[in-house]
């Protein structure tokens, strides 16, 4: 398990920090003072990188399980870190501008409840970055990446993935109205790209609608 976080981080997760924290940015207002939540934080890292993109904003952390660094020069997280219990979120309704949730709803076994929780404590907008699973070959293909990037993190695996359909009637059934959508994330370097990009990720802003 040792090796195989050693290779995910120096191979694909730095990478790919930087390049969701990029997208989000894209997709968040650069003028606006903002406070955010971002559930199932994990390292913090793309945080990190998304408070130093759009500087304006303040963002804290919730998750089941708090990681701590053994480097002292990589302190994450670099945000406010909570623990939850996965299901509720310890704040009152409209606490806070937006919500985040990268690759987050895929690992519980409840992403209704989930994100219904995130509907009532946001005021304007979430941001998710998930999977899309159409095929049993997708599910193949994100089943190694999942297994392989958190394994090692001890990050619960329910491999919980939702088809096209899936997600927009759960969309349809919390109100979310999306604003905008990304299909080219691009977040593996040639030529894993070719097989673990593909039509597997999107990203979207959405609007709630009350």
């Amino acid at each position: 398990m040792q090796v195989v976080k050693l290779i995910h981080g120096s191979f694909v997760m730095n990478r790919r920090v930087k390049i969701l924290a990029r997208h989000l940015a894209y997709l968040l207002p650069e003028e606006e003072y903002l406070k955010g939540l971002d559930v199932g934080c994990g390292s913090g890292e793309v945080a990190y990188f998304l408070q130093k993109y759009r500087p304006k904003i303040e963002l804290e952390g919730i998750d089941v399980l708090v990681r701590e660094t053994k480097n002292p020069r990589k302190s994450f997280p670099q945000i406010p870190v909570r623990q939850f219990d996965g299901e509720n979120l310890p704040f009152p309704d409209k606490h806070f501008d937006f919500i985040m949730l990268v690759d987050v709803l895929h690992h519980t076994s409840n992403p209704v409840q989930l994100l219904g929780e995130c509907v009532r404590v946001c005021k304007s907008f979430i941001l998710i970055k998930d999977h899309l699973c159409n095929s049993w070959l997708d599910e193949v293909r994100l089943r190694f990446m999942d297994w392989f990037g958190n394994s090692a993190y001890g990050v619960a695996l329910p491999y919980n993935y939702l088809s096209s359909r899936q997600w927009e009637e759960l969309e349809l059934a919390q109100g979310l109205i999306p604003e905008i959508k990304l299909a080219k994330l691009n977040l593996y370097p040639l030529p894993m790209g070719f097989i673990f990009d593909s039509q597997l990720h999107f990203m979207a802003r959405y609007k709630i609608s009350r």
